[in-house]
């Protein structure tokens, strides 16, 4: 995992926190994901991207809070997503 748990509490630590544990989950569904490119029975297959699905969701749980407590990252957020939509 790439991100760090904040080890001490400051303004941001729950902005910190938030990152962190979307970092986790995008870890967990690439792994998921990987591991299900890999099985041979189908049914393993499955249900790891079942869990995958149930991670992108907690993904969205997570982004929901930060955008809830960080404005300047919904600003970001959506000025992100305009420069996507004008390549198009």
């Amino acid at each position: 995992m790439m991100g760090k748990i904040p080890q001490e509490i400051t303004d941001d630590a729950d902005l910190q926190i938030l990152r962190t544990g979307i970092i986790a989950e995008f870890d967990a569904i690439n792994l998921y994901e990987q591991m299900a490119a890999k099985a041979k029975n189908e049914k393993v297959k499955k249900v790891l991207l079942d869990i995958a699905r149930e991670e992108k969701a907690h993904v969205g749980e997570f982004q929901t809070l930060l955008f809830e407590l960080d404005p300047e990252q919904v600003k970001e957020f959506e000025d992100g997503k305009k420069e996507v939509e004008e390549m198009e």
